[in-house]
């Protein structure tokens, strides 16, 4: 049985683990919009109610993509279900390089057109996706403020922003959740931010809880697609991914030990160590949406935990995250 988490300090209780659709859409080679439909139809099925979105992701298509849903489940699917979305990544199509742009002018353009692409009134959750160092932070709550009032939001959102910036922006609003990176592999937030969400009552929602797909040992880097922007991802390669091989192999095997998959684990890791993070693992297919969905209701043992603590140490992760034009934004 799982217990629903919150988002944001007296906010609404969402299922323990959400839906991240970027993949929907983009970055992860080719998409067909009707299996993601379907997989979206069993998402809610299952019990899941949290979707995450981005004006980038397919230029728009992801947008569109949740907004055409929406529709055809009618006003009882939008009322069961929360729909978090970003603004600040600017791209030109075919190019994974970015500006960043966190301008009032902007963000209130950006929330316009999210609006019109989701069909809906207001968004549930939106997200300043990248921090431009340029902008104040307090200059961007600001702008988030007045869509606040003016209803098009109900919640202030960051991503990949650091301890001090959240710090001053809920000095200005409450933020009811940052997102970043955070994953087995993937511990940057246990340095600091963490315990600053936990202190001021600001909800976690880990993005690429598994690796992007990595650490599930479904993935062969050499049979990715042309469009795959793994390819390119400095962990997916050489020597780097020899070694992080090994690690997955070694999580297979603890895993196997108790019946689970990968996925499952990694997933139960998270939820296991923090009662303020939701995990948002993407995909495409129900089968691993299933597998997802069914480690909402797993709890791992302290010294399972540690076990796997040890077994990821950062120090055994081999490449960065990203490439280098993949920084952009990140604090």
């Amino acid at each position: 049985m799982s217990t629903p988490r919150i988002l944001g300090a007296g906010g609404p209780a969402v299922f323990p683990v959400g839906l991240g659709c970027m993949g929907m859409s983009e970055f992860y080679g080719t998409s067909d919009d009707a299996e993601s439909l379907r997989t979206l139809d069993r998402a809610l099925d299952l019990g899941i109610d949290f979707f995450d979105t981005a004006d980038t992701y397919g230029f728009g298509h992801n947008e569109a993509l949740l907004g055409q849903w929406l529709r055809a489940g009618g006003p009882a699917r939008r009322q069961r279900t929360m729909i978090a979305s970003k603004f600040g990544i600017v791209r030109q199509p075919g190019q994974y390089e970015r500006r960043i742009d966190n301008s009032p002018a902007y963000i209130r353009q950006a929330c316009e057109a999210s609006l019109r692409r989701l069909g809906v009134e207001r968004i549930d959750l939106y997200y300043c996706h990248r921090r431009d160092p340029a902008v104040p932070v307090e200059e961007v709550v600001g702008a988030l403020g007045e869509l606040l009032v003016a209803g098009k939001i109900a919640r202030i959102g960051f991503s990949e922003i650091s301890a001090a910036t959240l710090r001053r922006a809920c000095a200005e609003h409450p933020v009811a959740a940052v997102q970043s990176e955070y994953s087995l592999w993937s511990r940057e937030p246990e340095r600091e931010m963490l315990s600053t969400c936990a202190e001021l009552g600001v909800t976690f929602v880990a993005y690429s809880p598994l690796g992007r797909a990595f650490l599930t040992g479904t993935v062969e880097p050499e049979k990715l697609q042309a469009g795959d922007f793994r390819r390119s991802n400095p962990r997916f390669q050489g020597c780097a991914e020899e070694s992080n091989r090994r690690l997955v192999e070694a999580l297979r095997i603890f895993s196997s030990k108790r019946g689970l998959s990968n996925a499952q684990v990694a997933l139960a890791w998270l939820l296991s160590r923090h009662r303020h993070v939701i995990p948002i693992p993407g995909t495409r297919r129900i089968s691993y949406l299933e597998q997802n969905a069914a480690a909402a209701g797993l709890v791992l043992a302290p010294d399972e935990l540690t076990e796997l603590d040890v077994l990821f140490a950062p120090s055994k992760v081999s490449g960065q995250r990203y490439p280098a034009a993949g920084m952009a934004g990140i604090e």
